[in-house]
């Protein structure tokens, strides 16, 4: 009895170990093979500090790689935007556990360990998050090949701040703020959005605003940067998730950027939990609904899956 419990208890130990390596990620790629545009000399004291799941002061950009088990991809790829008020970043519950949730439906998924706005080590605060952004899009793409990738079905998430930043690349991706030699495409072919920071006028939430652009910044800033006004009828499709009872970005950041994409005509779904607060990234707590099933139905429907 006691031989087969070990035995039970090996094989147990064997497949954790498999699961666990099938969603290993890759080392951090760097988003710039060479110099960091719109930056200044890093100083000693600008050190990136971790805190399990929040890390801060990132002055190297990177991109952190999930791929699928072997023999599960399916072509189609997400890069996915932390959350953290422009301020830090959720790594593990914005980041890596939504990987490994795409991994397990064939989807690759990329963690964008990007620059948070600072003056001290960025000529512009206002494009570095951007920059950063664009970079990783237009990376995937140019090594789609290369990473078994669809290029023609590369999509966004982003939370919170991140969901800012998701909404900016995926209405912006004409003004380019980064190089682009080789003539990619920067705009997104799907979005999700999860309790996005949409707007920076009065629904906004002011901490995210602040970090980006600053406490009191001139009102061009503003409404470019408010997203729901940058819509237009080649915004990709986007599906929105957002709780009521959000009380530190408003769920009118989520409704403002649904109705700008009915108006323009985009292909738009939308689910409002009734509660759950901020930030609950994979599973609110206050429902049994996924959303990532909803997720999975929605990209099925709309061919990228």
């Amino acid at each position: 009895m006691r031989n087969i419990v070990y035995v039970m208890i090996l094989m147990a130990s064997i497949m954790t170990s498999l699961a666990q390596e099938a969603f290993k990620p890759v080392k951090d790629i760097p988003l710039y093979p060479n110099d960091i545009p719109n930056s200044k000399p890093t100083p000693r004291y600008y050190i990136e500090k971790l805190n399990i799941d929040w890390i801060t002061i990132v002055s190297n950009p990177t991109l952190i790689p999930y791929f699928p088990a072997k023999g599960t991809a399916n072509g189609t790829a997400i890069i996915i935007f932390p959350g953290g008020g422009y301020e830090g970043l959720s790594m593990v519950n914005e980041g890596y556990n939504i990987a490994m949730a795409f991994n397990k439906i064939g989807i690759t998924a990329f963690v964008v360990k990007y620059r948070l706005p600072a003056d001290t080590i960025m000529l512009n605060k206002t494009i570095g998050p951007l920059q950063d952004a664009q970079q990783a899009i237009l990376m995937v793409r140019k090594h789609a090949a290369e990473w078994g990738l669809n290029p023609t079905k590369v999509g966004i998430i982003g939370f919170s701040a991140g969901g800012h930043l998701a909404s900016t690349l995926g209405t912006h991706f004409d003004r380019l703020v980064v190089e682009n030699k080789d003539n990619l495409s920067a705009r997104p072919d799907f979005m999700i959005l999860l309790y996005p920071v949409i707007t920076f006028g009065e629904k906004t939430h002011g901490g995210s605003r602040d970090a980006l652009i600053g406490k009191t910044p001139p009102q061009n800033l503003v409404d470019l940067y408010s997203n729901e006004k940058q819509v237009n009828a080649n915004t990709p499709p986007t599906l929105l998730i957002h709780a009521e009872d959000d009380d530190l970005v408003p769920v009118e950041n989520s409704l403002l950027f649904y109705n700008a994409l009915i108006k323009n005509k985009v292909k738009a779904e939308m689910h409002l939990f009734q509660a759950g607060g901020h930030g609950f990234g994979l599973n609110n707590p206050k429902s049994k609904d996924k959303w990532m099933d909803w997720c999975n139905d929605w990209m099925k429907l709309n061919g990228f899956l």
